[in-house]
């Protein structure tokens, strides 16, 4: 790669100089900075497990919110747009893409239509629930039990 010099004694030495260092080094951080936007970041189970407790905490905090106010608080669940809104605070708990959430809620709620909802009431009950977050590896499901309005977070395998 690099010219031969001629030393005082005629022999030969090899080696690299600065410029040629300083090319090779600009070189591969342009590769880098090329390559590294293209890797994958997928969620680790530790981050999946985060967004679990999160989620089940907006939750707890919503249902806590129906009992002070003695009325009726509901978290909306979208899952196609990956998003869990608080009822009580409006906090949005949105899931990475590479994380598949489905929600089973209930068509109905007191009588009423639940349009994708946990509805929580003053008793501290609700419609029940669940909302699951998977990956390839495994997931959590938070379950909401209707009669006593408790929320538990189950380890999902596959």
């Amino acid at each position: 790669m690099s010219p031969r010099r001629r030393t005082e004694d005629g022999g030969g030495e090899a080696g690299f100089t600065l410029l040629e260092v300083v090319c090779v080094l600009a070189i591969v951080a342009l590769l880098v900075a090329i390559a590294l936007p293209r890797v994958p970041v997928s969620t680790s189970q530790p981050r999946l497990q985060s967004y679990a407790v999160e989620i089940a905490t907006l939750l707890k905090v919503d249902r806590h919110a129906a009992m002070l106010s003695r009325g009726v608080v509901s978290a909306e669940v979208d899952a196609p747009a990956r998003t869990v809104v608080s009822g009580s605070s409006r906090r949005v708990v949105r899931v990475p893409d590479d994380v598949d959430l489905e929600a089973l809620l209930p068509r109905q709620c007191n009588g009423r239509p639940a349009l994708s909802a946990i509805s929580f009431f003053a008793t501290g009950m609700s419609c029940g629930g669940a909302i699951r977050l998977m990956r390839p590896s495994g997931g959590y499901e938070i379950r909401v039990n209707w009669l006593t309005g408790g929320i538990d977070i189950v380890a999902q395998a596959l």
